[in-house]
């Protein structure tokens, strides 16, 4: 490893065995498997999001990181229990048990109520990292055991549970639930923003549109450049792509579905432009081929055959700052370099990066 970011070796790094506290987000099916390798063989911490896997498919998702990596690696699960039937429970708890019986490194949660694995997870040496929105939801993950905590800010990308700047929120988490490590989500895609994170006492970040533009995340190229050639004013906190999951705020980029809406007067769900129609056809995990609805959640894949300007461009207001598509490699060795010399130029040596 090279001897740089000696700033950014946190106590996290050391606790997963990683070279730089850089999280990919497991950003639903286009952070698969060679996203995931990528970024932990550059000495990141690469996560999958397998939250559309069944429980009897995680050993082969899995097994495919590990062709790709021997590095540490996590998987990442939404755990929305709101107005779930008891099916639907017990499909998510077989799924996130499945990936704790695997013993990857960690298991990072999304939305939800992490209790009810942090037992098993550690019954199997493995972590659990719970993503959350407030001061509140911190709080009741560290009294639940979990390993760390993801502070999201409203800045972020996709589906977002935070209400509050990052940059509010974060020391405040940290200071509330030390000696918990926590890390940053939401505004930060460079590394400037890195080391503003490690400042304010995060142990550690997770970039989710940073790793869109990547050449490994698994999505149509228009979208990419989309997030390329956007900045922070060009997204929009909405809750208009609710089909398959409702009442979820996200933050997107302004498209033909929004401006659609936006037209008609911003009518409520039932009464949008073009609702229940197809905006074109999506392969799923499963190989089976569906067509994909107007207003429906999904990243559009890199061979989808519609308009991509009418799928949900998920994107953070750190898209200002993301401007190339490389390799996802790149990217962590480039943040890293850059956060070093932001701690070495402000005078913080790794023992001050160091939660008291």
């Amino acid at each position: 490893m090279p001897d740089m970011a000696t700033g950014l070796r946190t106590p996290l790094c050391h606790d997963l065995g990683i070279d730089y506290p850089i999280f990919s987000a497991g950003m639903g099916t286009g952070a698969g498997p060679d996203l995931a390798a990528a970024v932990s063989n550059a000495g990141g911490f690469g996560v999958v999001g397998a939250s559309s896997f069944l429980a009897d498919a995680m050993p082969a998702l899995i097994g495919r990181i590990r062709e790709r990596t021997t590095r540490p690696f996590g998987v990442n699960f939404i755990i929305d229990e709101r107005d779930a039937s008891d099916e639907d429970r017990a499909v998510t708890r077989q799924q996130v048990n499945a990936a704790i019986t695997e013993r990857v490194a960690a298991v990072v949660l999304f939305w939800g109520d992490p209790a009810p694995y942090v037992e098993e997870a550690h019954r199997h040496g493995v972590r659990i990292i719970i993503q959350v929105g407030s001061l509140d939801e911190a709080k009741a993950a560290a009294a639940a055991g979990v390993d760390a905590v993801i502070a999201q800010g409203v800045e972020a990308g996709g589906h977002v549970k935070g209400t509050t700047s990052i940059w509010t929120l974060l020391p405040a988490v940290v200071e509330s639930i030390k000696p918990v490590p926590v890390l940053a989500s939401g505004g930060i895609g460079d590394g400037a923003g890195v080391a503003r994170a490690i400042r304010l006492g995060a142990q550690g970040v997770s970039l989710g549109t940073r790793f869109v533009a990547s050449d490994e995340f698994s999505a149509h190229p228009a979208y990419k450049q989309r997030i390329v050639e956007g900045t922070a004013s060009d997204t929009v906190l909405n809750e208009l792509y609710d089909v398959w999951w409702p009442n979820a705020p996200h933050r997107t980029l302004r498209n033909k579905t929004f401006a659609e809406w936006e037209a008609a007067g911003r009518p409520p769900a039932g009464q949008r432009p073009g609702e229940g129609t197809s905006i074109g056809k999506k392969r799923m995990d499963s190989g089976e081929v569906v067509e994909w609805p107007r207003y429906a959640i999904g990243v559009a894949p890199p061979d989808f055959d519609g308009d991509i300007e009418y799928a949900p461009l998920w994107a953070g207001e750190s898209c200002t700052v993301v401007n190339d598509i490389k390799p996802a490699g790149d990217i962590v060795r480039d943040l890293a370099r850059e956060a070093d010399a932001r701690l070495a130029a402000a005078g913080i040596p790794e023992r001050q990066t160091r939660l008291s």
